[in-house]
């Protein structure tokens, strides 16, 4: 009997996905939940277990290669005479093109097979499972100079490894590179012509990058962006800060920053103006309106890259529980625990650069949303205020911006002013000491 395993569906809105690598190998035994194969999506790399146990016998669609969901993957044999799960045998350590040799009495579903997995090696070189990228990305590795030891050129863990102890006993690692057959050539047509003063070291494009300059491309050529900002006068929310702060952190084990009470804030706002975190779609002609918020959170893997986490359910949410799910997803998502459906579905969003020193922030919406916040650095400055007597006074005050990124299809200017001057009328006036108790 043979089991065909296809794409899955890896999250609400994925239809499709691109094979990074096949980690088991025609000829293999596959036990049931097994690594089987590690897949791209727009929103994440992911390893997918096998649904059934059986000899790997068919590799249908080649490393490198993009398919809708439910296409046919791979098949595997459960013919009586394999062995049971617990046998499970280890791979045969001949090489995968020594023991698929064809004979004179093979059908061609086999000798097709054996031209896929051929394709496949060929392309393996430039295929790295996400272990590998995130050990390179971490120790600043280029990989287009490490030497791959696995089927078909591939570079491994191990083969990661011993390249960084090699670097720091090697006179030159520039001289390490992967023989010229294995390495990806751009089309003569695409290549720039560089003088030798711009000479320079040349690193691939890591996959998520791709993505990230895809959806942005994307989204810029794609909504009407405008942008509008706001001054705030933090002092109310860093008094609190100041007072609870220690004891926020010993009973949650992370710092109170401004982030959760500007979230808390937006949703109040968005509440007020559901307009901004609707749903426009031109074509189709209609405008969907959320029932609840969830948001959407900006998180920086470590200069890597940036994703977007889902908090779902955000408007239902305390202070304290903000705080814990900005947490949660941004912990997830440095470790790599997010799936597609945690970097999906949010109608609206906020980015962070604050924490790096930013003075005012432009960001792109992500689509197909019609709005993102920016949240920028609060620094103390001067400011005049009223006495009770209503005279006016200097006093040294926190002081920041928020700037959002807005979609002039769906909104206009009044709308963005009203939303912003919303959430820093709530920033300003909240009984903040009671949203933490």
């Amino acid at each position: 009997m043979a089991v065909t395993i296809t794409m899955p569906q890896l999250g609400e809105t994925v239809t499709e996905g691109t094979i990074l690598a096949w980690v088991k190998q025609i000829g293999e035994y596959v036990a049931e939940d097994d690594i089987l194969v590690e897949i791209s999506t727009d929103k994440v790399d992911t390893e997918i277990p096998s649904p059934a146990a059986g000899v790997l016998t068919e590799i249908l669609i080649a490393a490198g290669t993009t398919v809708e969901v439910g296409t046919p993957l791979a098949v595997l044999s459960q013919d009586s005479d394999q062995p049971t799960d617990e046998e499970q045998p280890t791979a045969p350590e001949q090489s995968t093109a020594d023991s698929q040799q064809p004979t004179t009495s093979e059908g061609p579903a086999t000798t097709r097979s054996v031209r896929q997995e051929s394709a496949a090696s060929t392309e393996r070189r430039g295929v790295l499972s996400p272990v590998v990228r995130k050990l390179a990305a971490e120790n600043d590795v280029d990989v287009a100079m490490v030497p791959g030891t696995g089927d078909g050129g591939r570079i491994t863990r191990k083969d990661i490894e011993a390249f960084i102890a090699m670097r720091g006993a090697a006179p030159s690692p520039t001289q390490v590179v992967a023989p010229p057959a294995q390495r990806e050539v751009a089309p003569a047509a695409a290549r720039v012509p560089v003088t030798s003063g711009q000479l320079g070291e040349v690193r691939e494009i890591p996959r998520l990058r791709k993505r990230i300059a895809e959806n942005l491309v994307h989204a810029k050529r794609t909504t009407a962006h405008v942008w509008t900002s706001v001054e705030v006068d933090y002092e109310r929310v860093a008094s609190v800060r100041a007072k609870h702060g220690k004891a926020f952190k010993a009973s949650e084990g992370f710092s109170l920053t401004y982030l959760p009470f500007i979230a808390r804030a937006a949703m109040d706002a968005l509440a007020a103006y559901p307009t901004v975190h609707s749903v426009f779609d031109l074509e189709a002609g209609t405008q969907t309106f959320a029932k609840g918020v969830d948001l959407g959170i900006a998180v920086d893997l470590d200069q890597s890259g940036l994703i977007v986490a889902n908090i779902r359910g955000a408007d239902s949410m305390t202070l304290k529980g903000i705080a814990r799910s900005i947490r949660s997803v941004a912990t997830a998502a440095r470790g790599g625990k997010l799936g597609p459906d945690d970097l999906s579905g949010f109608s609206f969003s906020i980015t962070n650069p604050g924490p790096f020193g930013s003075f005012m922030s432009v960001p792109i919406i992500p689509s197909p949303t019609a709005a993102i916040l920016s949240t920028d650095t609060v620094t103390k400055k001067p400011v005049v205020v009223e006495l009770p007597d209503g005279s006016d006074s200097l006093a040294i005050h926190h002081v920041g911006y928020l700037g959002l990124s807005w979609d002039h299809r769906v909104f206009d200017g009044s709308t963005a002013v009203l939303f912003l001057a919303r959430i820093k009328e709530n920033l300003q006036s909240w009984d903040w000491e009671q949203e933490l108790s």
